[in-house]
């Protein structure tokens, strides 16, 4: 079994009380936080208590924030792959289910990534809220802009380790009943 990063999409942010209403299951992604994740949740990052795990490693953002950056930047990558069938499933997909799950918050569940390393989870998961994300939110906004072109064909070379992650209404860790 892989360990897997996984995006959900709720009406309101976890606490220490309970977790939110209607969850809605957008992707897992296995042995890494991709690039989409961290872009979805690009927008008003918080880090909230995990829906799964005990320790406060879930990051929570706004949904139609992060899903516009995601999209603007899948168009820019898209820009260099016209006759790239699998690159124009994979955004019509993409597309499709982000509309379909709409809701407020993106949470993210980072607990099977972090627990990867012998470093702290709760730091690791500060560190992604603090750096990781607000860096790839600034290579995106600049690549779409026309001002990071390399990084841009870096993304391009290699998109199907940022992209192609597996979007489904149901996950490994789902929520039927909430």
């Amino acid at each position: 079994m892989a360990n897997r990063s996984y995006l959900y999409s709720a009406d309101s942010m976890p606490d220490e009380t309970e977790i939110p209403r209607g969850i809605r299951c957008i992707s897992e992604h296995n042995w890494d936080i991709p690039l989409a994740h961290k872009l979805m949740v690009g927008r008003g990052t918080t880090i909230v208590p995990s829906m799964i795990w005990n320790p406060p490693i879930g990051i929570a953002a706004d949904y139609a924030g992060g899903a516009a950056l995601l999209l603007d930047l899948l168009d820019a990558v898209g820009k260099g792959l016209e006759g790239d069938a699998e690159f124009a499933e994979c955004v019509a997909g993409t597309t499709a289910h982000l509309e379909k799950q709409r809701a407020k918050y993106f949470v993210l569940e980072t607990g099977e990534i972090v627990s990867m390393t012998d470093d702290d989870p709760v730091a690791s998961v500060r560190h992604l809220a603090s750096e990781g994300v607000p860096d790839a939110v600034a290579r995106a906004e600049a690549a779409i802009a026309g001002r990071d072109d390399d990084w841009l064909a870096a993304v391009r070379a290699d998109w199907r380790s940022h992209f192609a992650s597996f979007y489904s209404d149901a996950l490994y860790f789902s929520f039927p009943d909430n």
